[in-house]
């Protein structure tokens, strides 16, 4: 076989400090043990699964297409582009202090600030790497994940935002598909429906796509057609994140929204598209969520062979087979178009 041209490559970002933080065990991401169960669950956000998405690109058919850099740490001020100082200094704190949990299932133990300075490092150089003009696609492949963390405290098991925050500006097209979660206390009072739009200048310009429970395949990419390709072409963009979390397939222990392969891999081809579309084929990718220990590997390859274009699946999907209606999620999506029409990116 012929070896990959640079533009058939994905650079991947990685560092093994990031398996250092300990995220313990306890029933589900409680870390509570009731004293009655003989096995108590690791917590979902642990080492395990970064590991074997590592090893299914390093071993998996893809691994001809993948170009490994090493990650780093982040500098302080590089965190203060978001989060408050008074906050990080929390963070530090509590890692000279041996640990603390911040809210419900996310915990800070010794190694785990060193672990989120990396993925939050590492994620700036996978863009920069792209930015430099070395590569079109790179993908940060990091934990903890990012995306819950507000700029003054830690959620959602996350510490350190590594790609989001732009609800204050019109600079960003932020668009967000997501099970219907709700708020889940004061640490995540947003409840990510579709009337939290951003504010001030970025009004309009934090696009949330509520899902309903089962959505599936076909109802996911339909709201990719009919919602987020529309937005994106309306916006222009100079550059395309590609924010990816598992944890919306069909077996995650976390979501409900029952992709399988198939539909991850769709979905990557489409982002490919628009990238080229918009912004010449750059296109960074940063790795968020996907508890499943096994599928979330699985659905991180059929993502990237959809990012590659790939012409036929490398792999072929060990375990979906779960029937898909997606009648009700097709008449959320189409109420959710028609809500969007006010806005100024559509007028």
């Amino acid at each position: 076989m012929a070896s990959p041209t640079p533009s058939d490559l994905i650079h991947v970002f990685f560092h093994e400090g990031m398996l250092n933080h300990n995220t313990g065990t306890g029933v589900f991401d409680t870390l509570t043990d009731p004293g009655f169960l003989e096995i108590l669950d690791k917590h979902p956000e642990n080492p395990d699964r970064v590991k074997n998405m590592v090893s299914i690109l390093k071993r998996g058919p893809i691994s001809p297409h993948i170009a490994w850099h090493r990650g780093r740490s982040a500098q302080t001020l590089e965190l203060h582009s978001f989060h408050t100082p008074e906050y990080v200094n929390e963070l530090v704190k509590a890692d000279e202090d041996g640990g603390k949990e911040f809210c419900a299932g996310t915990v800070l133990n010794p190694g785990s600030w060193d672990a989120a300075l990396i993925a939050a490092g590492t994620t700036l150089s996978a863009m920069k790497h792209i930015f430099d003009g070395h590569g079109k696609i790179a993908y940060s492949l990091v934990r903890p994940p990012g995306h819950h963390a507000q700029p003054t405290h830690a959620d959602g098991y996350c510490f350190i935002n590594n790609a989001e925050g732009f609800y204050r500006t019109d600079k960003v097209l932020t668009i967000s598909l997501h099970m219907n979660h709700g708020s889940w206390g004061p640490s995540h009072p947003q409840s990510g429906s579709i009337d939290e739009l951003g504010e001030g200048e970025g009004y309009g310009f934090n696009l949330n796509v509520l899902l309903p429970n089962g959505t599936g395949d076909r109802g996911y990419n339909y709201a990719v057609d009919e919602l987020v390709i529309p937005a994106v072409q309306k916006f222009k963009p100079t550059m395309l994140v590609f924010v990816i979390g598992q944890d919306s397939s069909a077996f995650d222990p976390n979501g409900r929204l029952c992709l399988t392969m198939d539909g991850y891999r769709e979905i990557g081809q489409k982002l490919r598209k628009l990238s080229e579309e918009h912004t010449n084929g750059r296109l960074l990718i940063v790795q968020e969520g996907g508890y499943h220990i096994t599928y979330s590997a699985y659905c991180l390859h059929a993502t990237l062979e959809g990012v590659l274009n790939l012409p036929i699946p490398l792999l072929s999907d060990p375990i979906a087979y779960y029937p898909e209606d997606e009648g009700f999620s097709i008449k959320v999506i189409d109420s959710i178009k028609q809500f969007w029409k006010k806005l100024p990116l559509f007028s």
